[in-house]
């Protein structure tokens, strides 16, 4: 089939759409009905496993006690027999390898029985471990190519899980993955290893306060994941959304999103349809999705689930991004993770809203009435500034990507300046403190009431500062929203990376304390001592306002804040000595894992742009060239018949097109020398610098004459769906 033939079949197989999946009767199975059905949950191990197996079980999910491998077994059977009940027949160890993506391999509980049947078999060794090949996985030189053994760990804290196919049912065990030397492979293992790391500390300094608790404290997550959901069809026209997610060529529509009617505008039908179906599928799995909205751009959406521990809110943030992909087809839709689908209108992000506490304690960022009056929020609060301000390359290098470079520093999305907006209120506390006017912080606002102006309606509580949505990382009331993660990525890295230096920064508060009231200082003087040292040093990184402004960048360089804009610049931060002595000093990641994750997300970063340049050469001189050829031979042909009857024939558009043509080829023949050269270089740090120098802005020259053609030739013979068609054409 014909690119041209293909789109014109997408167009005409939108305007007689049908969907596939049949309507779901939200009435006789009510979503309250269904809510963790196909979880391995608190009340399914509480109704099936012994008392003294759960007791046990228990201890180690909730107080983060050695699991006892003695009740292995046990749990293994009743796990077994409730996943068959369910109709399972398989079960597979999901992980999440150094790809960012999830992993799995199906092994069957049916053995034969050696009578010429079979039983079901799942063992506690079955379940605790796993044995993938982890060959073919990217190690970043952790191993060699021929040592394939990798060992995938039971995460006890995450309940297991039967996913539904058409087909039939399989368990899903999330898992940690490593080499069989113990190295970390994967995202989850230093997850959880911050986490530990950062409850030690945590307690620490709630020590300090006179603050027990039993539970540990962990960090909370709740992940906003955006996304495109466009026509199916559009992706097998588009030969750039099927390879590389995103549209590598196309002209802006003559209406985009600048009217700013797509925001929390009415969702379409069809799209709605699809929203229910993935929040049904969602709710069965035990993931709280709360909000769905239309985002600011034509063809955008949002989904996000309430807070949870953030080890749970990495594994369905997981599950959300799959069951996106999985729902779409049954729809006719097709959606789109990339951090930047289409130029010209906002990308997607996944906004990281960040706390630290326990069931106990609630939110330790949380201000109460009075922050002035909360000594143990401003600790923690200091804690996160000074944090931000030694390790802001780190955050930046945690959601460096080539897809990603897309959106960061554009006026969507917040500049690659990590900073911290606070709000007036915390600031005139924080700044008060350091100059020692701790009357004056005594004396700060407390949370207004907001006069709406309509009688019938009582007062509304108000916030006594306003959101910063340009900012990295901005407090929110009772968290901290980091907003620089991509939509396709995992959320791990950063979570991981905001538990170390939370770590980092409370062992230091700690040690502070300590020592202050060692010199005979009270408590409270060893607290002002504290926050005014860190607002003193730290205060730099806080910025309440546009992160957008040139003013700010030139602001930032003052400041001394790292502006790392692209990916080659961000990602040596993973070796550099600080962030290796943070890692190592918290137990998460030693300089060898360090080192590899580093080379193994610069690989990335080469192929995927090594991939997209190919494809636009391609591209340009497989189906645009073409195209163009046709027209100009057609205005050709049009001013010689005039000419021949003794008209005047004006070529201006026949010049156009001709001057873009040639210019575009030598764009491809610039573009092919550009990425010659890359090849010879590697998949190194020079040759993503040299991607990123050289070969981006060719790409982006290629793309320059061909959406320019794409707005003189004829509609009829240009083959490629156009932004119009595939933004709108739902």
């Amino acid at each position: 089939m014909s690119s041209k033939t293909a789109r014109h079949n997408a167009i005409q197989a939108i305007t007689t759409y049908k969907p596939e999946a049949a309507p779901l009767n939200f009435a006789d199975t009510r979503p309250t009905d269904i809510f963790g059905c196909n979880v391995f949950n608190d009340r399914v191990m509480r109704e099936r496993l012994p008392k003294s197996v759960y007791r046990s079980l228990r201890k180690t999910i909730e107080f983060g006690q050695r699991m006892d491998p003695s009740i292995a077994d046990t749990v293994a059977a009743v796990m077994k027999d409730w996943a068959i009940e369910k109709g399972a027949t398989h079960f597979t160890h999901i992980f999440y390898p150094l790809t960012g993506q999830t992993a799995e391999k199906h092994d069957s509980f049916l053995m034969p029985d050696g009578s010429g049947g079979v039983i079901a078999e799942f063992s506690g060794s079955m379940l605790i471990r796993g044995e993938p090949d982890a060959s073919s996985f990217p190690s970043g030189g952790l191993r060699s190519t021929f040592e394939a053994r990798g060992y995938t760990a039971w995460d006890v804290t995450s309940p297991a899980y039967i996913m539904e196919n058409p087909n039939g049912t399989f368990l899903c065990i999330p898992t940690m993955f490593l080499s069989w030397t113990g190295v970390a492979l994967d995202k989850k293992t230093p997850l959880l290893r911050s986490s530990q790391a950062l409850n030690r500390e945590a307690k620490r300094v709630l020590r300090l306060f006179g603050q027990e608790t039993e539970l540990p404290v962990v960090a909370y997550a709740g992940l906003e994941q955006e996304y495109f959901a466009i026509d199916h069809n559009f992706n097998f026209a588009r030969p750039d959304i099927q390879i590389a997610g995103r549209t590598l060529f196309g002209a802006r529509p003559a209406k985009g999103q600048e009217f700013s009617d797509q925001y929390f505008g009415v969702i379409p039908q069809r799209v709605l349809s699809y929203m229910m179906e993935v929040e049904r599928e969602l709710y069965k799995l035990g993931v709280p999705v709360r909000c769905r909205h239309n985002e600011v751009a034509p063809s955008q959406y949002e989904i996000a689930p309430l807070y949870e521990v953030s080890n749970l809110a990495v594994d369905h943030n997981h599950i959300i991004m799959s069951t996106l992909r999985n729902v779409a087809k049954r729809y006719g839709l097709k959606c789109l993770l990339h951090e930047k689908p289409f130029a010209g209108v906002n990308g997607s992000g996944k906004h990281v809203n960040y706390s630290i506490g326990n069931a106990d304690l609630g939110s330790l960022f949380d201000p109460g009435e009075t922050p002035h009056a909360n000594a143990k929020f401003l600790v923690f609060c200091a804690a996160m500034i000074r944090g931000v301000h030694k390790f802001g390359g780190l955050l930046r290098a945690t959601v460096a990507s080539a897809s990603n470079d897309h959106r960061l520093g554009a006026n969507e999305a917040p500049p690659a300046i990590m900073s911290i907006f606070l709000g007036d209120m915390l600031t005139e506390v924080f700044e008060a403190f350091r100059a020692g006017r701790i009357d004056d912080a005594a004396n700060g606002k407390k949370r207004g009431a907001l006069n709406i102006g309509v009688d019938t309606l009582p007062p509304l509580p108000a916030d006594p500062g306003d959101r910063n949505r340009t900012s990295p990382v901005a407090f929110t009331g009772n968290r901290f929203e980091f907003r620089a993660l991509g939509s396709s990525q995992s959320a791990a890295g950063s979570i991981t990376a905001l538990n170390v230096i939370m770590t980092d920064s409370l062992g230091f508060a700690a040690d502070w304390l300590e020592k202050e009231m060692g010199e005979g200082r009270s408590f409270t003087e060893a607290l002002e001592s504290f926050i005014s040292h860190v607002i003193e040093e730290h205060s730099a990184v806080i910025f309440n306002g546009d992160g957008y402004s040139e003013i700010w960048h030139k602001e930032a360089v003052r400041r001394g804040l790292p502006n790392l804009r692209t990916a080659p610049e961000a990602l040596p931060v993973l070796v550099s000595p600080e962030v290796v002595e943070v890692y190592e000093k918290a137990g998460v990641l030693n300089k060898s894992e360090l080192r590899a994750r580093q080379d193994i997300y610069v690989e990335q970063y080469c192929k995927t742009v090594r991939t997209e340049a190919n494809l636009i050469i391609r591209m340009a001189r497989t189906i645009i060239f073409p195209a163009a050829m046709r027209y100009q031979g057609e205005l050709a042909s049009t001013a010689a018949s005039m000419r021949s009857l003794g008209l005047e024939a004006k070529t201006i558009t026949l010049e156009e097109v001709t001057e873009q043509l040639r210019q575009m080829q030598a764009a491809i023949a610039a573009l092919e020398n550009v990425v010659a050269e890359a090849d010879a270089l590697g998949v190194g740090l020079d040759a993503a610098r040299h991607y990123c120098s050289e070969v981006l802005p060719h790409m982006a020259r290629v793309r320059k004459h061909a959406d320019m053609l794409e707005t003189r030739v004829a509609d009829d013979l240009w083959a490629l769906p156009n932004y119009q068609e595939i933004l709108f054409g739902k």
